[in-house]
């Protein structure tokens, strides 16, 4: 009989409602500490939501919600900034991934876990934890305080739990700013017929869908030498961000500089310095333990943050169900997933250094890429990553040791 019965979650965006759908399900109450005093709707860009994240998404029966707002993205097809197509990825009989925005998916995710009755607490802002034999207490900035059994960090890059862990660790910047826009009244630009258009342009990388019915979406990484924060980066102004965009993209042979015309500032999402986390040393200590992004950040450029998140929620939740401690638990979760994270993550670290490629490396990448796709842009070549299943109801046990 698995010792623990009540969790705090810290963090109410992707991972922390679906940590708590998940650990319902293995019968462990969860309640889920947001730091914002309201819900995060109308907040981020578009992310891509692979088929392994909608499996473990459909593991605790959260995919129905999900798969409504998801637009099939059939193939991901690779350009130069000549036009030249370079390669394409996926046949379009299966899709490579869907295409959400992040608000649409924190709303839906949020809906279906209030009506599973739980409920997501505003305007706790997490400030340190301590343990008893008996459980965990979370302090929060408001003077009030929750204990539970065990404590959760779902909280993000820059996680205050994982500050408690491990003070020390800041998130790796990658090299590129993110910019991102869903138009709102369409274009009149020709159908990419379900396919997403990669375009590795002279000075940055843009990357465009057109669906039949003119939704248009695009996504735009911009390599710079220094970091900006979101605030930062805002601050800056959407204007001029779009005016310094479309000059980025001015020798481009692509639709980038139309899409950005048709781009109204209140449009533009501005994320600010794409990072990641290579590794983390430790995801637990004591009754601590941490999850998503906070123990396992990737750059968007991988397209599996959500996916790894939803993913090592599950998993969590099913060590947590069959073993009878708490640390048992935690170790033979973090053996499940630490190996397959940290693979996803360097792939994408190389994802990112050909967006940021110098006038010689664009060279060489748009010789090799082809040939390289022709090797790689095979569906088995990539079962690792999207072909990732769960196994609900198979037991986990003390000596697991890989995923």
């Amino acid at each position: 009989m698995a010792g623990t019965r009540t969790a705090l979650v810290i963090g109410g965006g992707i991972a922390g409602p679906v940590t708590a759908m998940a650990l319902r399900q293995a019968g462990i109450d969860a309640r889920v500490f947001e730091r914002y005093d309201r819900p995060a709707d109308g907040v981020g860009g578009m992310l891509g939501l692979a088929a392994n994240g909608m499996a473990a998404l459909e593991v605790i029966g959260a995919d129905g919600a999900v798969r409504e707002i998801g637009r099939p993205v059939r193939s991901m097809v690779m350009r130069s900034w000549t036009g030249k197509r370079l390669a394409e990825f996926g046949d379009g009989s299966v899709p490579v991934f869907d295409a959400v925005w992040r608000a649409d998916l924190y709303r839906a995710l949020y809906d279906e876990a209030a009506r599973r009755g739980i409920r997501v607490e505003h305007g706790k802002r997490f400030v340190t934890a301590g343990e008893t034999d008996d459980g965990v207490t979370a302090l929060f900035a408001d003077g009030s305080t929750a204990t539970a059994d065990i404590l959760i960090g779902a909280d993000g890059i820059r996680s205050g739990v994982r500050g408690v862990l491990h003070p020390e660790l800041r998130p790796r910047y990658t090299g590129l700013l993110g910019f991102g826009a869903l138009l709102a009244e369409g274009t009149d630009l020709p159908s990419t017929g379900g396919s997403m258009h990669m375009i590795y342009g002279k000075r940055a990388f843009f990357a465009y869908q057109v669906d039949d019915d003119g939704r248009t979406g695009w996504f735009a990484n911009l390599p710079r030498r220094e970091p900006m924060t979101p605030a930062g980066a805002r601050a800056f102004g959407a204007a001029e961000w779009l005016r310094l965009l479309a000059g980025v993209f001015a020798e481009d042979r692509t639709p980038a500089v139309e899409l950005l015309r048709r781009t109204a500032p209140a449009e533009l999402v501005i994320v600010g310095a794409l990072e990641d986390l290579p590794t983390v040393p430790a995801w637990s200590r004591g009754r601590i333990v941490l999850v998503g992004d906070a123990a396992h950040a990737t750059s968007p450029s991988s397209g599996q943050g959500v996916s790894l998140a939803a993913e090592s929620a599950v998993q969590l939740a099913r060590c947590l169900r069959d073993l009878p401690s708490h640390e048992e638990a935690f170790a033979a979760y973090e053996r499940l997933r630490r190996g397959r994270v940290e693979r996803v993550i360097a792939a994408a670290t190389r994802t990112n250094n050909d967006k940021a490629a110098g006038p010689v490396a664009r060279v060489v990448r748009d010789l090799v890429l082809p040939v390289a796709m022709k090797l790689l842009a095979k569906p088995e070549k990539m079962a690792w990553q999207t072909g990732y299943r769960i196994d609900w109801d198979e037991q986990v046990r003390p000596e697991t040791v890989t995923a």
